[in-house]
């Protein structure tokens, strides 16, 4: 596979993308996007986050995944995905200008979706090697080259994107009320999803509202943790652990699940067309 041609059945960005066990993660990569500070901007100026939460959550992961599972169509689809953003620009608060297609703030989005995939499969469904872990980035590049945005802002390797994940995370990234937002639902619940009479969400919301504290915050980086004063024990993060471990332990029998609970549509409908991962 060369950088130019779509990811496929050979990449494990196939094999583990569009794995269900991927929701797990919760929102890591919406939280840690809006925390830079031009995207959050971007997103409280033109989205219809605050308003329509789970409809702009629907419409931001369909096209990803659509990139990365198009096959042959990758890069349409790619530039598709692009070409939504053309229009949000705008001006950030110390008067700077911020545009969504800045290849930095691009490519920051898309790093946030491969940190998630390889702390989901680290922490749901087994380690990664080194040598897994440089393929899957180079796998990312090619995602990247998909949408048909200035590859500027990408490091050149592995090695190199964690020097700028370390960078990002301990310099950049910062508790922009965008990301507040996102994960407010931490404490004040979740909306009430369409058509849930809101007397009824009242009524059975609260289990909902305690797993999704417990997904979300466990799944965040310690330092967003810390950014956006989300409390978490040493006790919290032993039955994080907990619930990892079990996750694992269910490996064996996952394969025998039908494909339907194991694979997100956009994976399947792609196995179908090209092929099974290899």
């Amino acid at each position: 596979m060369t950088e130019t041609e779509p990811l496929g059945p050979d990449s494990l960005t196939w094999r583990y993308f569009g794995d269900t066990r991927m929701l797990l993660v919760g929102p890591r990569a919406a939280l840690l996007q809006n925390m830079l500070p031009a995207l959050g901007q971007g997103v409280l100026d033109h989205s219809v986050f605050f308003s329509e939460t789970f409809a702009r959550l629907k419409r931001s992961a369909g096209p990803i995944l659509n990139t990365v599972y198009g096959g042959s169509r990758s890069a349409e689809v790619g530039r598709r995905v692009r070409d939504y953003h053309r229009d949000i620009k705008g001006t950030m608060p110390d008067g700077s200008r911020y545009h969504a297609l800045d290849p930095e703030t691009y490519f920051w989005a898309h790093a946030t979706f491969l940190d998630t995939m390889v702390y989901g499969i680290e922490t749901f469904i087994r380690p990664l090697s080194e040598s897994e872990k440089r393929r899957i980035y180079e796998e990312s590049k090619t995602w990247f080259r998909m949408y048909g945005v200035s590859d500027r802002g990408m490091p050149e390797d592995w090695e190199a994107f964690q020097a700028y994940w370390k960078q990002m995370l301990e310099e950049v990234v910062v508790p922009h009320k965008t990301a507040r937002y996102g994960v407010g639902y931490v404490t004040k619940g979740l909306p009430a999803p369409p058509k849930v009479p809101a007397a009824l969400w009242r009524v059975i919301s609260p289990p909902f509202n305690s797993v999704a504290r417990f997904i979300t915050v466990g799944g965040l980086h310690p330092r967003m943790r810390e950014l956006l004063d989300l409390p978490w024990t040493a006790a919290d993060e032993r039955r994080y652990q907990r619930f990892a471990a079990g996750v694992r332990r269910l490996n064996r029998a996952w394969p025998l699940l039908p494909e339907a609970i194991r694979y997100l549509p956009q994976a399947r409908a792609a196995f179908r067309r090209d092929g099974h991962p290899r």
